[in-house]
């Protein structure tokens, strides 16, 4: 038995942040972006959205694509990185919003590559009966964002997508996934107050300690070291090429990074899933948001071999490999 993902959904809010706009804002240009970056705009929430917002209607959609009922969801399970609150979870929030009473509803943090941890937990529900899981990456890393650090804050934007993952006996489905983390690696990409180790306080916030903390030049070796792993022994507990596949869907965090891993996997340009100048990086959302754009403009239909990777704070990474 395979998990199958039966039905995709996303959302990015309405708001646009185009390069033109940070030109006003900070000591930097639409083309230092798009050269260092390949960002061109991004979708950010207004001061009442949270992910709980963005995550409901991403899991609306997904539901009807697969043409599931909300009462029939059999769990939720929700990566991010900036939920609504401490506790409850999001999750929970999104739970009863929706309209599925008292199914399993938790969150998972795990960074960038919080929705593909999410699609391992799914497929290990499915293995112990259950159906109809409902997986969401979303964040809102816009309001984490230091828009006094020209270096990070042009880098973030916000969205939410969403699987339904169901139970399946043919050939389409889960085939392989790799996951791993390096919690020594951890300095580099970071939210470093509001939790235990430094709560919140009017120090902390004077510090500007609740915004992001990247260091770019660290972040960006480990992520090509950690794609091209996750990448190959994926495929290779498949015994799959990296040739044989339809279409590789990387973290959208920086074109650098994607064009430099498809390199390495000798994966030509045309088959990867690009659609960060459109919406920056937007954490958990990145990989299910690129994945229901393929799927929307027929870059993946049924049938076809999908490897997505990804990496991601703490720091996390992995890959999936699935028949759609």
């Amino acid at each position: 038995m395979k998990a199958l993902i039966a039905g995709i959904g996303s959302y990015v809010p309405e708001k646009v942040l185009t390069n033109f706009d940070f030109e006003k804002m900070v000591d930097t240009s639409d083309e230092w972006i798009r050269t260092r970056s390949g960002i061109k705009e991004r979708h950010v929430t207004t001061e009442d959205q949270a992910t709980s917002d963005l995550s409901l209607i991403a899991a609306q959609r997904a539901l009807k694509s697969a043409g599931v009922k909300s009462r029939d969801v059999g769990a939720i399970i929700l990566a991010t990185a900036t939920p609504d609150m401490l506790f409850p979870s999001t999750a929970c929030l999104v739970q009863a919003r929706i309209g599925a009473p008292h199914v399993i509803a938790f969150d998972i943090s795990a960074g960038c590559t919080g929705f593909l941890y999410g699609l391992a937990v799914a497929e290990s529900f499915i293995i112990h009966g259950y159906d109809n899981l409902l997986v969401i990456g979303a964040d809102n890393l816009t309001k984490i964002t230091d828009y006094t650090d020209r270096t990070t804050c042009v880098l973030f934007g916000d969205g939410a997508g969403a699987a339904v993952i169901k139970k399946s006996d043919g050939k389409n489905g889960i085939i392989s996934s790799y996951f791993a983390s390096d919690g020594s690696s951890w300095e580099p990409l970071q939210q470093p107050a509001g939790g235990s180790r430094v709560p919140a306080s009017h120090d902390s916030v004077n510090k500007r300690l609740h915004f992001i903390k990247m260091q770019g030049n660290e972040v960006f070796k480990l992520a090509v070291r950690a794609m091209f792993e996750a990448a190959t022994k994926t495929l290779k507990r498949a015994k799959i090429q990296a040739s044989e596949i339809d279409c590789l869907i990387p973290h959208q965090a920086n074109i650098r990074i994607i064009e430099a891993s498809a390199k390495r996997l000798h994966i030509p340009m045309d088959k990867v899933i690009v659609n960060l100048d459109r919406y920056g990086n937007t954490s958990a959302a990145s990989i299910p948001l690129a994945l229901d754009e393929a799927v929307q403009q027929g870059r993946v239909r049924k049938g076809s071999l999908v490897l997505m990777i990804a990496f991601g704070a703490g720091f996390t990474w992995g890959g999936v490999l699935f028949r759609y």
